[in-house]
């Protein structure tokens, strides 16, 4: 009898930790693909970084996805576009800051707009404490000091925008999920692409065409659209929300990490305490919801 129990129970556990273990793949996806648009932010700028990956990533959806197949009546086509510029100017202004300060801080410092959010709509004693850790990760990624370990205020600026831009394109991307289903991510990417395109090859100009970038563009494309989308769906249909949202929160722990691999980019230790509390924060406030709402994939 126990045999058949434990049996039983690894089974039903496998589907959870396959989903985990998806999840985490999609986490490291993004934030390997972060790296590479750092690498070629020398030749063709953060704008044609951004550029490559609206562009290419749009491209791969709409091959992948085919939207133009599924009618579809009664949609707002500016619930639409607003969701698809949300999504080109949050990825600008996140690879504006990318060039400017290390990886793991601009993602913890993008982070705080989905928190902000989550935080608005709760007036709960507890969600103090999440709001005090935040303001104390925030303090301590930008410590003062001399100029060699001063963050570029400029870059926490991008940053920051950059987590306003999320917590819109959380809001817009409920709307246009909730009229035009899975389609809306190709769509919205595709009109992230439009915006984006032009600022692209307006700075890079011929260089956003040379052959030997593809590689790197394409690898960012897939690394940084298509492979984690496709991953987090499935984590999705298997997590319960609340694990989803929790683990969705060491997103900046995996960007520390892959600036440290790929970019040689050290923290101090005030720095990863510094994420560690806004990991805790994002954790402890979906943790502690009364009702938790599914967020749309993070472009």
């Amino acid at each position: 009898m126990s045999t058949h129990m434990s049996d039983a129970r690894a089974t039903s556990l496998t589907p959870l930790l396959l989903a985990v273990g998806v999840l985490l793949i999609a986490m490291a996806s993004y934030q390997c693909g972060a790296a590479i648009a750092k690498h070629l932010f020398p030749a063709v700028g953060a704008q044609g970084a951004t550029a490559y990956r609206l562009g290419l990533g749009a491209l791969v959806l709409l091959v992948l996805r085919r939207p133009w197949r599924t009618r579809q009546d009664g949609g707002d086509w500016r619930v639409l576009w607003g969701y698809g510029l949300s999504i080109g100017v949050m990825n600008l202004v996140f690879y504006l800051a990318l060039k400017r300060i290390p990886l793991g801080i601009a993602v913890a410092l993008e982070f705080t707009g989905p928190l902000a959010l989550a935080l608005f709509h709760s007036r709960r004693l507890l969600d103090a404490v999440w709001v005090a850790l935040v303001a104390i990760g925030l303090v301590l990624l930008m410590p003062p000091g001399s100029t060699s370990t001063r963050l570029d205020p400029v870059g926490v600026g991008y940053a920051l925008a950059a987590g306003v831009g999320w917590a819109l394109y959380i809001v817009l991307g409920q709307k246009a999920g909730a009229q035009y289903g899975s389609n809306a991510v190709a769509w919205g990417t595709s009109v992230a692409a439009l915006f984006a395109m032009p600022i692209g090859i307006a700075h890079a100009g011929q260089a956003l065409f040379s052959l030997p970038l593809l590689p790197l563009a394409l690898g960012l494309a897939i690394l940084s659209s298509a492979l984690p989308y496709t991953l987090e769906m499935i984590a999705m249909t298997r997590l319960p929300t609340r694990t989803f949202g929790t683990l969705l929160s060491l997103e900046p722990a995996f960007a520390a990490l892959a600036g440290m691999i790929f970019l040689d980019e050290h923290l101090s230790a005030l720095q990863w305490f510094a994420i560690a509390a806004v990991i805790i924060a994002s954790a402890g406030t979906v943790l502690s919801a009364r009702q938790v709402v599914a967020e749309p994939l993070p472009t």
